[in-house]
């Protein structure tokens, strides 16, 4: 079949407006579908946690992160057998300068700073740093990609206005530090944030940061702090940052059910895209087909020819699709600052390898009936169609 690769070149740019046409519909629609298998890899897979990553928990209330618990649930926490260390990890919001710029966005997260690097081993900061943020009440520590996308320097105030809470906070810059993610997150000391507010919500908290001893004891502590609070006021929830992140995308419903409806209503579409043309180019060749056979073409030869040209235009189709969605991937990602998932999004050997297979696919499967038809259609009644 490779010898007739000439031929199948040139049949499919026969009509090279309408040619260019159905590429363009294919490749669109394949970039839709590259995009989706994309945010789908991150939303459901993502990257392979860290060892650190892997021993970490976050507790929080059963209900809803908005849903506050008692402070002294950490003591509590922190007596679990498997437990190796705790600390409490409130999300403050707040503004930092102007709220209508989403370059202003950042995590701002209140933890206690003895204990924090602990939990967050994998954190790379400078002694000297470290140990000033530790013996500074108003003290904090911003993520290097953080500091050097906002220009923030050491000693630098930092202002940031409450809307949560009834409070604003003056920080000063104390260490600047970096993880293997490269996450953008403020930290500052949860103390100064208690001391703060006012006495009635001063011994709530939103959610504890627990460190297991090894990953296998992750399951088991998750249990036994969820089993622990069960009939309390504030019933807990326990669980991997991994499924931490997941809870936040199971507020829009079954995302998992949804991108895959949409992928197969695309693939669906590209299939009627490819069907109808090829069906057109098909009949306008019925003649010419005959001649083919008169030549001693066989109808194998024939089917071959055909379905060639359906695997040639959308697999064009679908090569221009993954570079289109490999750019909408870098173009999110450079536009939409502060959104940890965007840092991983990209169309991978895997997804290009997917998509690929799916146009030839699409292709052969769209172009079989019309292909059949001419291969089996006698060269008497070829020769007499007049389209």
């Amino acid at each position: 079949m490779l010898r007739y690769l000439p031929l199948i070149l040139k049949n499919s740019l026969r009509n090279r407006k309408r040619t260019g046409l159905t590429i363009a519909s294919i490749a669109v629609s394949f970039c839709l579908l590259g995009f989706l298998l994309a945010m789908y890899r991150v939303l459901f897979y993502g990257a392979d946690p860290t060892p650190a990553q892997a021993l970490r928990l976050i507790t929080h209330h059963r209900v809803s992160l908005a849903q506050p618990m008692p402070a002294s649930y950490e003591a509590k926490i922190a007596s679990v057998p498997g437990v190796k260390a705790v600390t409490s990890w409130q999300w403050f919001g707040g503004v930092y300068k102007d709220a209508r710029d989403p370059k202003n966005f950042f995590m701002r997260m209140a933890a206690e700073p003895d204990k924090v690097f602990q939990i967050f081993s994998e954190v790379q900061i400078a002694g000297d740093q470290k140990a000033a943020f530790q013996h500074d009440r108003a003290g904090c520590i911003a993520a290097k990609a953080l500091a050097d996308r906002l220009g923030w320097k050491l000693g630098q105030r930092i202002a940031i206005m409450g809307d949560i809470f009834p409070v604003n906070l003056e920080l000063t810059l104390d260490g600047i530090f970096d993880t293997p993610d490269h996450v953008e997150m403020l930290i500052f000391n949860h103390d100064y944030l208690r001391e703060s507010l006012p006495p009635g919500i001063r011994d709530i908290v939103s959610a504890f940061l627990v460190q297991a001893e090894t990953p296998l004891d992750v399951p088991k502590v998750a249990r036994a702090i969820d089993t622990m609070f069960d009939n309390s006021p504030a019933p807990t929830k326990s669980e991997s940052e991994r499924q931490f992140q997941l809870s936040f995308v199971s507020f829009l419903g079954n995302l998992k059910l949804f991108l895959m409806a949409i992928c197969s209503a695309v693939t669906f579409t590209i299939l009627l895209i490819s069907g109808n043309t090829l069906s057109m180019a098909v009949r306008e060749r019925v003649r010419e087909i005959g001649i083919l056979k008169t030549l001693g073409f066989t109808p194998g030869t024939i089917l071959g020819i055909i379905l060639g040209e359906a695997g040639a235009v959308t697999l064009a189709g679908g090569a221009i699709g993954c570079a289109l969605a490999a750019a909408m991937c870098t173009a999110l990602h450079n536009a939409v600052v502060g959104v940890q998932y965007l840092k991983i999004l990209r169309v991978t050997p895997a997804i290009v390898a997917l998509t690929l297979a799916t146009a030839v696919v699409t292709g052969l499967v769209s172009a079989l009936l019309p292909a059949s038809r001419a291969a089996r259609t006698p060269i008497l009644a070829s020769l007499r169609y007049t389209g």
